[in-house]
């Protein structure tokens, strides 16, 4: 009896130990400026031509295929677009709404959005379905590091097997502001954030991903208020003409 029981203990632990929980990171971020027209001499011929007050679409886009514990993407290609608010403050939303010379923010939503996306161009065609004059898109690219050793994109994590070291989650948070019309960047802005802790904290999925929120979200905080030093520039240049 007693040989029984301590072969269904082993056979309990070589089951246990099999089972390892793991946590695999987000996919990166989308490169902006490598999804916008690349030819020198079309570039330069660029001109702006919004009106003021301008109406401003809004749009997060990441790396095809991407999705988190808290979001998914749609649409596939060169790049997705992440349509549902899991990192973004509401009242940062509400708040570009109150800068000067703006008529008003929309978001864009899948019903808008074709689900082959090759290029910005893509995303242009959708903003001007809402009569929308510029585009503001942005990116978030996340990174985890224990000590010296960074963990990109799609990494797999195995929890409670992490040494007590220094860990933190980095977010980086860009984004362009571009006209709907003719492709125009009128600026770019881009904010990092680091969410620090040790990482035997990183017990469970629930608490790696929290950390990864937590900078995400302070990563889009920095970014508006970069943005807001940004659109000043825009309006004092563009504004009045």
């Amino acid at each position: 009896m007693k040989y029984k029981f301590a072969t269904m203990c082993c056979g309990l632990l070589l089951l246990l130990s099999g089972c390892a929980v793991n946590y695999t990171t987000p996919a990166g971020g989308a490169d902006i400026g490598a999804l916008t027209d690349d030819d020198i001499a079309t570039l330069m011929t660029l001109e702006p031509a919004s009106a003021f007050p301008a109406r401003l679409a809004i749009v997060r886009i990441q790396a095809s295929g991407y999705s988190s514990r808290t979001n998914d993407s749609y649409g596939s290609g060169n790049f997705s677009v992440v349509t549902v608010r899991d990192i973004e403050d509401e009242d940062d939303i509400k708040h570009l709404q109150t800068l000067p010379m703006v008529a008003g923010i929309a978001p864009l939503n899948r019903v808008l959005i074709q689900s082959n996306l090759q290029s910005i161009k893509d995303l242009r065609l959708s903003a001007a379905r809402l009569k929308a004059d510029m585009l503001l898109i942005y990116s978030v690219n996340t990174a985890f590091h224990v000590e010296s050793t960074s963990l990109g994109p799609l990494s797999v994590i195995t929890l409670g097997t992490l040494p007590n070291h220094q860990a933190y989650v980095s977010a980086t948070t860009s984004g362009a502001l571009i006209d709907v019309r003719t492709g125009y960047v009128y600026g770019a802005s881009e904010a990092t954030e680091r969410e620090q802790q040790r990482s035997n904290v990183w017990s469970t999925q629930d608490a790696i991903d929290a950390a990864r929120i937590r900078a995400e979200s302070a990563s889009f905080k920095a970014f508006i208020k970069d943005f807001e030093i940004m659109w000043d520039s825009v309006v004092q240049q563009y504004g009045g003409q």
